[in-house]
């Protein structure tokens, strides 16, 4: 496979060029969750040729899931994500190393998986993941990729990068937000497309060290009126 070839329309751009290409190929990162999120990040991480990419999510693919989880298909329903989700991927870039995880991110596993990669995307739906994800992002030092939807909204930040704040700092209060138990909501099944998409531009930029990552910013968008805003830290 002729990788100069195939990675050509990103090489050609200045802040990125052979050199970022380069970085992108030794990038590991570890995606939580393979759903509604994880599915635009894992697509276009792979796209973009990030080395590594591991993949933990202990669900299944539902018929419901099939409205926004683009990278499954109603033959996989019944069988592991994770396991779907490397398939889809290998068939799109044999080059690309994935690690499957099919299970769900606990305090006993978090930290030994999370040291072995070099940032951290969020692609659950739970606030006790994302606390989990910051502690432990904070302890090994990466850098901690954003987003949450929810109906015609959504909202993506990076966090622990380069001495910026954490999730821990925006949301603080992690008692009440974590006291009741999440309940599957409505959402537009454009809505994680959009946001998992900045998410994988987000890495992209971090691991090519291109443009202004979202650091000590948050990015917020609603879909029914195009209407977003940069909240600054």
């Amino acid at each position: 496979m002729n990788l100069s070839e195939r990675y050509s329309r990103q090489i050609m751009l200045e802040p990125i060029g052979e050199a970022g290409q380069k970085k992108l190929s030794q990038a590991s990162v570890l995606l939580v969750g393979v759903g509604g999120l994880g599915s635009p990040i894992a697509l276009y991480l792979t796209g973009a040729g990030v080395g590594r990419l591991g993949l933990i999510d202990g669900d299944v693919v539902s018929e419901s899931n099939l409205q926004r989880q683009v990278l499954y298909t109603e033959e996989e329903i019944g069988r592991p994500k994770a396991e779907c989700a490397r398939r889809r991927l290998q068939a799109l870039s044999s080059t690309i190393e994935i690690d499957v995880y099919p299970y769900f991110l606990t305090r006993d596993n978090a930290l030994s998986i999370i040291q072995n990669y070099d940032i951290v995307v969020d692609g659950c739906d739970n606030f006790a993941t994302r606390y989990l994800i910051d502690d432990c992002c904070r302890e090994t030092g990466k850098p901690y990729v954003y987003g949450t939807i929810g109906e015609f909204r959504g909202q993506a930040s990076v966090f622990n990068y380069r001495g910026g704040i954490g999730y821990r700092d925006l949301y603080p209060d992690e008692m009440e937000l974590t006291a009741s138990p999440s309940k599957p909501g409505g959402v537009l099944g454009v809505v994680p497309g959009i946001i998992g998409s900045i998410e994988a531009a987000e890495t992209i930029k971090i691991i090519t060290d291109s443009g202004e990552p979202l650091r000590n910013r948050l990015f917020t968008i609603d879909v029914l009126t195009l209407k977003t805003e940069i909240l600054e830290f």
